[in-house]
């Protein structure tokens, strides 16, 4: 059983994945609290699914980009649980577990997530045999950049404000904006993502598994 926790942004995630099932999971949006609510999150959502920590026999952990202090306190967490049980652990970037949540579609696909300051991480996505792969570099950009930037239909998903979303929804023949629902990082998704590279033997060492950062300093291309 193999647990996987995100906490790139207030949006938090938690869930327990067997290979076959989502055994549990829980999303919620926090004020800043990561470091109070996570810890008793990851074990209500272990004991509502009838299981203990002892059970679990993985770690997963979306690596970012996303918050400093949010990534780090979940990295704390993954780390210390692999390392004190001696789990195998899998970290995963947060905008491919957006990027796995949304249909695979003959476009390209854009997948956003809000680093403050106005602006957002943007990853450019194709779907190459049946799953969406990453075409580029995460950049930084503003909701008016990544508008200027798109000239052909291309899908939209991610978390934006409701400022964010009327910029892009301008461009209608070319912007496809996901629905809120699709725009949501699902911890489950990031399971399957995890288990697919564990069973692979794509591991991480958990001592030098770092989170991936973005300055807002970066070129904002568009």
């Amino acid at each position: 059983m193999l647990l996987a926790v995100d906490t790139s942004s207030r949006i938090i995630g938690v869930a327990l994945y067997d290979g076959l099932r989502v055994l549990g999971e829980t999303v919620w949006a926090s004020d800043d609290y990561h470091t109070v609510e996570l810890a008793p999150a990851v074990a209500e959502t272990v004991a509502r699914a009838g299981y203990q920590i002892k059970d679990l026999q993985a770690v997963a952990v979306a690596t970012g980009p996303g918050s400093f202090t949010g990534l780090r306190i979940g990295l704390a967490l993954a780390k210390g649980l692999a390392l004190a049980r001696h789990l195998p652990m899998i970290g995963v970037r947060s905008l491919d577990v957006l990027a796995a949540a949304q249909p695979v579609r003959d476009m390209p696909l854009v997948a956003t997530l809000q680093i403050g300051r106005g602006r957002l991480a943007a990853g450019w996505y194709e779907a190459r045999a049946g799953t969406w792969r990453p075409t580029g570099e995460i950049s930084v950009v503003t909701a008016e950049a990544l508008a200027e930037a798109i000239n052909h239909p291309t899908m939209v998903s991610g978390e934006m404000t409701s400022e964010e979303r009327r910029i892009l929804s301008r461009k209608k023949k070319n912007v496809i904006l996901a629905s809120p629902a699709h725009s949501m990082r699902r911890p489950s998704f990031l399971a399957e993502l995890a288990w697919q590279r564990w069973q692979a033997g794509q591991i991480d060492d958990p001592v030098t598994l770092s989170p991936f950062y973005l300055q807002l300093k970066d070129p904002i291309p568009g």
